[in-house]
């Protein structure tokens, strides 16, 4: 079964030089989905060997150009700021062999120290209460069943957790023990406490009925 894991930038090149080389080595093709960046990040990602499409930003649109121009049957949506575990590819790969339609990683966030390891705690207690992995924390699908779903909707906020909710209902979905390392650099900038709190009234208000339009605009605001 052949992997590709899609990458969506925008103004990453520092983030991406040091993830891109883990992701290379776990697939079987890599492609960057940049969402017209103003620093080197596509020539980054070029000269360190991924595949590159470009396109507007918004992470949806972008997740879906890049999964529309790899070639693999298992697709790994990975965020910039994000590292692979070792065995991550061969893990996905047992996963979706086993007939899982897709699933996700354990989370940690570094550098971790004093409030920020809260950040872990809460993370994995939300996984575990929801059975969703969301974007930072690697999420992956069959070609079959991303297919079948149409792919992410391209929102301008929560398409990560909208698409895990389809794809559990779907099929078996899988949340694999290894963790992927995540940058804590928005818990760094807006402080551990509020980026949970803000985190979680987005989530109540979706779950209320606000659209993604509305609640992106909050977003902004509150950060």
């Amino acid at each position: 079964m052949r992997l590709a894991i899609v990458i969506p930038t925008l103004d990453e090149e520092r983030t991406l030089a040091v993830a891109l080389p883990h992701a290379l080595q776990a697939a079987d093709e890599v492609w960057v989905s940049d969402g017209g960046s103003s620093d080197a990040t596509v020539e980054v990602a070029r000269s360190l060997g991924a595949r590159v499409v470009t396109g507007d930003a918004g992470r949806g649109a972008q997740l879906n150009r890049g999964a529309a121009a790899a070639g693999s049957d298992a697709l790994l949506f990975l965020h910039a700021d994000t590292r692979l575990p070792g065995g991550a590819a061969d893990r996905v790969r047992e996963v979706l062999a086993s007939g899982a339609v897709g699933g996700g990683f354990r989370l940690r966030f570094e550098p971790a120290t004093g409030a920020l390891k809260s950040a872990d705690r809460w993370t994995d207690l939300r996984t575990r209460l929801t059975g969703w992995p969301l974007g930072d924390q690697a999420q992956f699908a069959s070609r079959e069943a991303f297919t079948a779903l149409g792919g992410f909707r391209e929102w301008p906020i929560l398409e990560d957790l909208d698409f895990i909710r389809r794809l559990r209902k779907a099929g078996r979905i899988v949340i694999v023990d290894d963790r992927v390392i995540t940058s804590s650099r928005r818990f760094q900038r807006y402080g551990a406490t509020r980026t949970i709190a803000t985190n979680y009234l987005i989530w109540l208000l979706y779950f209320a009925g606000v659209s993604p339009e509305k609640l992106a605009r909050l977003y902004r605001k509150v950060r």
